[in-house]
């Protein structure tokens, strides 16, 4: 099986990847991280009526032809009232958010007129200096000018940010149709490794990998389960996803797939099910693997194998398993934005693969380099903010352009 580039495997895994069509009905407030499920078509208009940006006092703009015209208050208006027709040569106080009158077409901030005389009881009957000719529609909100009526506001398969539930709100939604959440499996690999809170055993580590990849699939708005660190043999790694194929829609392990003699991922992988893609061409991460698992329902279960090193299984994770579990909750295609920017470092050895380095913005808006970029540091990936993607072969010199993906475009 020949070593897929990087670009390559992502194809491979979007042309397989089939996007879950199941529903639920939940709550605004329980939508956060879900993925929209059908179109939302707004049934207001936001705003319902023409409003004032400002406080200040609305007129029509043909009554101000010039600075110092002076205008008697007619009417007040605070915001959730609707005024009556405005009079000509008159102008109504008015406040933030409230509804412009019938005849009215502009506002002027109350910073640019002058106060003459006293209001009466009402808060009325006075006359202002208006120091700002205005213009038509100056620092009016039109009807509509958010979101119309009758519009798509959210398209099915949006992901859903606490912005897009705001704007859900503003239409005065409730509840909305999202995807049913992917159900994905864990499991580790590795007689060496503890779970923190245990005591070490001699020659052991914790599994760091563990924490690491939950959390980004909780990020992601998926369900999960964790089948825990399963020990280094073929029967019970078998065994382990034939159980996790069961009502999972993906299988996520760390370990294992490697060639040694205690890497079981591979042989047990191609005996419960089929093997369709197994190294890529990338450091970190080359021993990555793709297939699928049968499992009790009609279709098998995805499969995705990352490396045991916590760096390799966290970039593979952002690079190709997130990218995966979007496209079968049936998210709207994207691509993940990246920028170039110019490298603050040098990269003189370059090796033949793709090379991902964890790196960081500095305050001159260039990169700064991880000194150690060893797969088993996992501490680069704490301090960098992003990654730079580093064509095979290419060596780095400081002052070179070079592609930048920021971690915060990875993950949600």
């Amino acid at each position: 099986m020949s070593m897929k580039t990087a670009t390559q495997a992502l194809e491979i895994l979007l042309s397989q990847a089939k996007a879950i069509k199941t529903t639920e009905t939940v709550s605004l407030q329980d939508a956060l991280g879900r993925v929209l499920g059908q179109d939302l078509n707004s049934t207001v208009n936001v705003p319902p009526l023409d409003n004032t940006q400002m406080d200040g006092y609305v007129m029509r703009s043909q009554d101000v032809p010039e600075v110092g015209t002076i205008l008697v208050v007619s009417q007040r208006i605070p915001a959730g009232y609707i005024g009556h027709a405005l009079e000509p040569k008159t102008a109504a106080r008015i406040f933030t958010g409230a509804s412009i009158p019938e005849g009215a077409n502009a506002v002027v901030m109350q910073e640019d007129c002058e106060v003459l005389g006293s209001p009466d009881a009402k808060g009325v009957n006075y006359q202002i200096k208006i120091n700002h000719v205005p213009k038509v529609g100056e620092w009016v909100r039109e009807k509509g000018e958010d979101i119309r009526e009758q519009t798509v506001i959210l398209k099915e398969g949006t992901f859903l940010r606490p912005q897009e539930l705001g704007v859900a709100a503003s239409a005065g939604v409730t509840h909305l149709e999202v995807k049913k959440r992917i159900r994905v499996a864990l499991f580790f690999t590795g007689d060496e490794l503890t779970l923190p809170g245990h005591p070490l055993k001699p020659g052991g580590i914790y599994n760091s990998n563990r924490d690491t990849l939950i959390a980004c699939v909780r990020a992601l708005g998926c369900d999960y389960t964790d089948f825990g660190i399963v020990p280094d043999t073929l029967a019970a790694t078998r065994a382990t996803l034939r159980e996790a194929a069961i009502e999972h829609d993906l299988i996520v392990t760390s370990g294992g797939v490697s060639v040694g003699e205690e890497d079981h991922i591979k042989p047990a992988v191609e005996a419960e099910g089929q093997l369709d893609m197994w190294q890529i061409a990338i450091k970190p991460g080359k021993p990555l693997a793709f297939g699928s698992i049968q499992g009790s329902g009609s279709h098998p279960t995805w499969f995705m194998g990352l490396p045991g090193n916590p760096v390799s299984s966290f970039v593979t994770f952002l690079l190709f398993v997130k990218p995966f579990i979007g496209a079968l909750q049936g998210r709207q295609a994207r691509i993940d934005p990246h920028y170039q920017l110019k490298a603050d470092f040098d990269w003189v050895k370059p090796d033949k693969r793709n090379e991902f380095l964890r790196v960081k913005i500095n305050q001159e808006g260039r990169l700064d380099l991880f000194p150690n970029q060893s797969s088993g540091v996992l501490t680069s990936a704490a301090w960098g903010d992003g990654l730079a993607d580093i064509p095979a072969g290419q060596a780095i010199k400081k002052g070179d352009t070079v592609r930048y993906i920021p971690f915060t475009q990875l993950l949600g």
